[in-house]
């Protein structure tokens, strides 16, 4: 019995794991669509959108995300050709990218609060922009942990199953939150 018990704890299956990140991408999916149909919506009643020239920092923050994209590409590589440290440095170098996302979305909120575009006013849609962008910040910490979980399971003695797993969970989610995040900038920009 206890020999049946430890077979069992040794197999990894993460078919219903990725299952459940899929899930939650799509959900993610779903309410930022509607948080988007909504602003339309929105929009269209009042007959204008935001008004508002959007922050420099947005833009350099988009660029920022990408490049974290492209350095959790470079560890996942890494991870498929069995180079541990290049994967780390790379998987540390996302997660840096990713602080300096985080610390460019205050500064964009903060250059909109000085401009007078304050979250809650008379303008509806300006707290729009507060509330997708503070939303996908939050993405944005969920996916720092995936990332960080990668990179615990780097330097740990895991099976290369589940480090592959860890690895692929962390990119689906950051992959998916680097698109959105260009989905919304764009939206933004072309509802003025």
């Amino acid at each position: 019995m206890v020999i049946t018990m430890e077979n069992t704890q040794d197999t990894f299956d993460p078919k219903p794991r990725k299952f459940i990140v899929w899930l939650f991408v799509v959900s993610s999916t779903i309410m930022f669509g509607g948080f988007t149909s909504y602003y339309l919506v929105f929009a269209a009643s009042k007959g204008k959108g935001h008004g508002l020239v959007l922050p420099d920092a947005f833009i350099y923050s988009s660029l920022v995300i990408i490049a974290s994209s492209i350095t959790l590409m470079l560890a996942s590589r890494a991870l498929r050709n069995l180079n541990f440290s290049l994967q780390r440095s790379m998987l540390w170098i996302t997660v840096i990218l990713a602080v300096i996302f985080g610390v460019m979305q205050f500064n964009a909120w903060g250059s909109m609060v000085r401009s007078g575009a304050t979250m809650v006013g008379n303008n509806a849609a300006i707290s729009f922009i507060y509330v997708v962008s503070g939303m996908h910040l939050v993405h944005i910490i969920a996916g720092v942990g995936l990332i960080i979980s990668a990179l615990l399971g780097s330097y740990k003695n895991i099976t290369p199953a589940k480090g592959k797993y860890r690895m692929e969970i962390a990119s689906i989610f950051w992959h998916f939150i680097d698109i959105l995040w260009i989905y919304l900038y764009v939206f933004l920009l072309l509802n003025r």
